[in-house]
C-alpha cells in the first residue's frame, strides 16, 4: 500500500470514528405489550384451569400470567374471556415438505425445490391447526432447512421448526429410494453404510443445517422391498450415529417398527423411537429403562389403510401394521414409557394433526391431560425446548392457542382451533368474527 493510500485510509477511519462518537444511537422503543384476557388458562403440567387470567406479552415472550388486570395505556388487548387458553401444540414427527400422494411416479418426480414449495403451504396449514412447533424428520435435498430458515425470517407463516434434512438409512432400506431398477443407479440422499460412513453423514447433515438426526433402524410401510419388522442399521452403526450427534448437540430420532431395531436403537442412546408398531414387553422395558421417548403416530394406522389409495406393495404392509400396533401402544403407555405426540403428517393430510390426541384418549386409554402433555411439555422436552415452549409461563415464547370448551373434557375440540398466536403474533382469530 502506498503512503498516499495509507494516509487516506487513516483519515477515513478517523472521520468514521468521529461520526460514531459524536452521535448517540437512538433508543429502541420498547415493544408494545399485549394483554390476553383469558376465561381460563390450562396449566398443562397440573391440569388446573385458573379462571379470569391475564397473560402479559412483550415482543415474542410471555412476561407474566396471573389474575386478570386492566390494561395499561398503549397495550394491545385480546379478549378471550369466553375461551380456554393453552400453549400451542407441538408435533414431533412431521414431513411438512411432503404431500399425501403415494403414487410411485409422484414420489420419483418430486424434486427438493418442489418439496420446499409444498412445505410453504403445509407449514401454514399446520400453524393454523394450532401446532406452533414441529420437528420435521426427513426431507430431500435439505428442503426443510430452507423452509425453516425462511419461516424464521418471516417470509412465510409456519411453526417453529427443528429439521433433519435427509434421513440416514442403509442401502436398500426404508430411507433409500427403491422404486427404480438397477440401471438407474439411484440412491437416496441419506444412505450410508458402516461406521465411518454414518459418522460422515451425521456431520454432513449438521453442516447443512440439521437440528436433529433422523435414522431408519428398521424397514417401513411406505417403501418397496423391505420388512417393517426387520432391523436395518446395526447397533454399532447406531451407537456411532448417536455419539457424533450428541457430541455435536443434536438429538436422534429413530424410525423403528420392529422389536429388535427399536431395542437396539434405544440401547444405542437414541432420544426417540418413531412408530414402534411391533414393540413387545422386553422392548417396552428397555425404552422405559433408558428413558427413550415413544412417538406412536397412531392415527395414521387407522387412516392410511382406508383412505391412502396405496399401491398393493404398500397396502399389504399398512394393513399388517394397523392390526398389531394399538395393543402394543397401550402396553407401552400402561408401563409408563414417555410419550410425545407425533403424527407422520403427510402420510395423512396436514392440518389433521390433533386427531392423534383423540386416538390416544379414546383408543389407547390415555387420560386427556396425559394426551395434551404429550403435545406440549413432553414434546418440548424431547426437542430440548422446555425453556422455550410447551407451557404458558413467563420467559417462554408467546405460543398460545384458545378453544371454546374444555379440552380436558373432550380433546376432540382441539381439532378445530379458532385462535392461534405464535411468538406474540396472532395468525388466526376466528373468535372475534
Amino acid at each position: 500500500m502506498s503512503v498516499g493510500h495509507s494516509a487516506y485510509l487513516s483519515l477515513s477511519l478517523l472521520l468514521i470514528s468521529s461520526v460514531g462518537f459524536s452521535q448517540t444511537p437512538a433508543a429502541s422503543p420498547a415493544p408494545q405489550r399485549t394483554v390476553i384476557h383469558a376465561g381460563k388458562v390450562l396449566d398443562v403440567r397440573t391440569g388446573t384451569e385458573a379462571a379470569n387470567q391475564a397473560i402479559i406479552i412483550s415482543g415474542d415472550r410471555i412476561v407474566s400470567v396471573g389474575p386478570d388486570q386492566p390494561a395499561q395505556p398503549g397495550d394491545k388487548e385480546i379478549d378471550l374471556r369466553g375461551m380456554t387458553v393453552m400453549p400451542g401444540m407441538i408435533d414431533v414427527h412431521t414431513h411438512v415438505t411432503m404431500d399425501t400422494n403415494f403414487d410411485p411416479y409422484h414420489e420419483l418426480s418430486t424434486t427438493p425445490i418442489k418439496e420446499a414449495l409444498i412445505g410453504v403451504v403445509n407449514a401454514k396449514t399446520t400453524l393454523m391447526a394450532g401446532f406452533t412447533s414441529i420437528r420435521n424428520v426427513g426431507a430431500s435435498g435439505y428442503a426443510d432447512v430452507a423452509l425453516r430458515d425462511d419461516v424464521e425470517a418471516g417470509m412465510f407463516p409456519g411453526p417453529h421448526m427443528q429439521v433433519s434434512g435427509p434421513a440416514l438409512g442403509i442401502t436398500g432400506g426404508h430411507c433409500d429410494e427403491n422404486l427404480l431398477p438397477f440401471e438407474f443407479h439411484v440412491t437416496a440422499d441419506g444412505v450410508a453404510d458402516g461406521i465411518a460412513a454414518v459418522q460422515h453423514m451425521v456431520r454432513q447433515n449438521i453442516k447443512y443445517g440439521a437440528d436433529v438426526i433422523k435414522i431408519c433402524a428398521t424397514g417401513g410401510v411406505l417403501s418397496k422391498g423391505d420388512d417393517p419388522q426387520a432391523s436395518q442399521y446395526t447397533i454399532e452403526e447406531m451407537k456411532a450415529i448417536v455419539a457424533d450427534a450428541h457430541r455435536l448437540g443434536r438429538k436422534v430420532a429413530a424410525h423403528a417398527h420392529g422389536t429388535q431395531g427399536a431395542m437396539w436403537a434405544s440401547e444405542a442412546g437414541v432420544d426417540s423411537i418413531e412408530h414402534g408398531s411391533y414393540i413387545d414387553a422386553p422392548t417396552i422395558e428397555v425404552l422405559k429403562k433408558n428413558g427413550t421417548y415413544l412417538v406412536p403416530t397412531a392415527y395414521l394406522e387407522t387412516w392410511l389403510p382406508i383412505h391412502g389409495n396405496l399401491p398393493p406393495f404398500y397396502q399389504k404392509k399398512a394393513e399388517a401394521v394397523s392390526k398389531i400396533s394399538f395393543q402394543n401402544y397401550r402396553n407401552a403407555i400402561k408401563a409408563g414409557v414417555k410419550i410425545a405426540l407425533g403424527t407422520d403428517a403427510a402420510v395423512y393430510p396436514h392440518g389433521m394433526n390433533a386427531h392423534e390426541l383423540d386416538v390416544y384418549v379414546n383408543d389407547l386409554g390415555m387420560k386427556p391431560l396425559a394426551a395434551i402433555q404429550s403435545a406440549t411439555v413432553n414434546a418440548a422436552d424431547l426437542m430440548g425446548w422446555s425453556d422455550r415452549t410447551g407451557s404458558i409461563e413467563a420467559g417462554k415464547w408467546a405460543d398460545i392457542i384458545a378453544v371454546s370448551g374444555d379440552p380436558l373434557a373432550d380433546v376432540k375440540i382441539l381439532q378445530s382451533v379458532p385462535f392461534v398466536m405464535k411468538s406474540g403474533v396472532v395468525y388466526k382469530d376466528e373468535a372475534h368474527k
